[in-house]
């Protein structure tokens, strides 16, 4: 990679700091939704907040569990519960868990998250046995959620994360501009979400793994003094977008598809925009989408005169490599790998929701 524009990777690590933000897969643009072939619905358990709205503040706590055996990783589990009653939460297992301690099944596809062509991972910011996200509209909220220990968890990172103000309401931008979630499936769409998000009976997984979802986060810093200095048509030319409408470049609604095959040498949309790489628009890419839900963050630096702003790349999906995994490594070389900087995050299961009378992660541990 070279760094943002006339600025060595050297160089772009000096001017935002040591640690880094998740690739542009945050702001893919999956293809729109077909009919999806009719499936059975299943009565189980899912963490519905994965599909709800998404309030206007959240918080990441990842954790490394103290708990010494089962019976008490158990306790953990149900005073989790407890507190994140009522609360918009979801709560993801890490691989760590699944190592010797408490002998539980693994899911299948879940390891930790590699290191992908751009990215600086920082140890400290990676992965975790436990993953906590909670949301709020009133950011004072999260805080007194987690504010206060949890039995035999011990925080190994946290990030705060907000939506920039909307333009207009019910819209939500990245911090360089461009809206978020153009593109996403349709969450509305049962039969499209138990395609895409929610494992199914069948897929070859630990029974306890029905009604969960693969949950990716990326930390990725934005290099926005670089992407400030730069004019709008050349933001435009990055993404494949226009700004205002959230168009693919040469139409007029955000909706619209871009005809790449009518655009073979990047004379429209550049052969290296964002939107043309997370999407190519063929048949194969239509079993890669991914749900997104990203939030933007700042921070105090921790290196005087540098920035610590930028993306939590946010996504859900029924088989990591046959999603974000996929649309990653098409992404590598694109143009906006020059101006964003990966640190941190993980690859997470989403355990299935608690019914009545059950805690979180119940199923598994009597598996």
């Amino acid at each position: 990679m070279t760094g943002v524009p006339g600025v060595s990777r050297r160089q772009f690590l000096a001017a935002v700091g040591s640690a880094g933000l998740a690739g542009a897969a945050g702001c893919s643009t999956p293809d729109p939704d077909p009919q999806p072939a009719a499936a059975p619905r299943q009565a189980v358990p899912r963490q519905t907040a994965i599909l709800g709205r998404a309030p206007s503040a959240t918080l990441l706590v990842a954790y490394d569990a103290e708990a010494p055996d089962r019976t008490a990783l158990a306790g953990t589990l149900r005073a989790l519960t407890d507190r994140l009653s009522g609360a918009t939460a979801t709560v993801a297992v890490g691989a760590s868990l699944f190592d010797n301690r408490y002998g539980l099944s693994r899911p299948r596809r879940l390891e930790p998250m590699p290191a992908f062509r751009a990215d600086v991972l920082d140890p400290q910011w990676c992965h975790g046995d436990m993953l906590v996200q909670v949301s709020a509209d009133d950011p004072a909220e999260l805080t007194a959620l987690l504010a206060r220990p949890l039995p035999g968890l011990r925080q190994r990172w946290r990030m705060e994360g907000f939506h920039p103000p909307a333009r207009t309401t019910g819209e939500v931008r990245n911090l360089f501009g461009f809206r978020e979630g153009a593109g996403n499936p349709d969450t509305s769409n049962p039969a499209l979400m138990d395609q895409l998000v929610w494992t199914q009976p069948g897929d070859g997984e630990p029974d306890w793994c029905v009604g969960g979802t693969y949950q990716v986060v990326r930390l990725i810093r934005l290099a926005m003094q670089t992407w400030d200095g730069e004019q709008e048509q050349e933001h435009e030319r990055v993404f494949g977008r226009h700004k205002a409408t959230g168009a693919p470049l040469g139409r007029t609604r955000e909706g619209e598809e871009p005809d790449f095959a009518a655009d073979p040498d990047g004379q429209i949309i550049a052969l290296d925009a964002h939107i043309r790489r997370a999407n190519p628009r063929t048949p194969e890419s239509q079993a890669h989408r991914i749900l997104r839900r990203g939030y933007s963050y700042k921070r105090e630096p921790q290196v005087s005169g540098t920035q610590d702003t930028g993306q939590m790349f946010i996504c859900y999906q029924r088989d990591i490599e046959a999603g974000f995994a996929t649309i990653q490594r098409r992404l590598s070389g694109e143009a906006l790998e020059r101006y964003t900087l990966p640190f941190g995050g993980g690859y997470y299961f989403v355990l299935p929701a608690a019914g009545a009378g059950v805690h979180l992660g119940e199923t598994m541990l009597a598996g």
